[in-house]
């Protein structure tokens, strides 16, 4: 009866020591796992300069500044055009230098034959105006023409005209302004060589 109180009491010794054992060994674990922590909390605390990122070297700009915003309507703004340059030299709005000034022939006073060299006027009405003929011979008179005759002329005639015969022109010419006589001609082959010879139509107003 008494041995296996021994017994008991051996079993019971068994495991107060391994208990004992196992509470070191917890401690030991605790106090080695305890600094472990601590040793890395001191690490954390402590200040540490954070490592640089790498910029890319190339490709294009990711700054969004850099790109244009549309505007409200949905179009882009377009840049106002620039101004015009000015030329530096205005033209001149007078001529460098002037044309050389043109030299008009002086203007021939008409011939004025005296009246002893005048030749003789026949005046010939082509109307149907009587008397025409003979006041315009009045007038040739009045201006120092001799009339050698004034009478009707049958016939178209384009206008009032001075035949005259050949070296005649100047003498036709002064009688054609004494009359008012707008035209002069060459004699016809049926007028006298001798003379001039006035047809008066009806554009004569004189």
């Amino acid at each position: 009866m008494g041995r296996p109180k021994d017994d008991k009491g051996q079993v019971l010794s068994s495991l107060v020591a391994v208990l004992a054992v196992v509470a070191i060994v917890a401690g030991l674990l605790v106090l080695f796992g305890t600094r472990g922590n601590d040793s890395t909390a001191d690490e954390a605390s402590g200040t540490s300069t954070p490592s640089p990122k790498p910029q890319p070297t190339g490709g294009p700009s990711t700054v969004g500044a850099s790109v244009p915003k549309p505007t409200a309507e949905g179009t882009t703004t377009t840049p106002a055009p620039t101004s015009t340059p000015t030329p530096t030299t205005e033209p001149s709005s007078e001529p460098t230098t002037a044309p050389p000034a043109t030299t008009q022939p002086p203007a021939t006073q008409p011939t004025t034959i005296p009246p002893e060299q005048r030749p003789a006027v026949e005046i010939y009405n082509n109307t149907a105006r009587k008397g025409l003929a003979d006041s315009v011979a009045g007038r040739a008179r009045q201006a120092g023409w001799t009339v050698a005759g004034a009478d009707n002329w049958r016939g178209k005639v384009a206008a009032s005209t001075v035949y005259y015969p050949p070296g005649m022109l100047d003498a036709a010419n002064q009688l054609a302004r004494d009359l008012g006589v707008g035209r002069t001609k060459g004699a016809l082959d049926n007028m006298k060589k001798d003379r001039l010879t006035v047809i008066l139509t009806s554009d004569y107003t004189g």
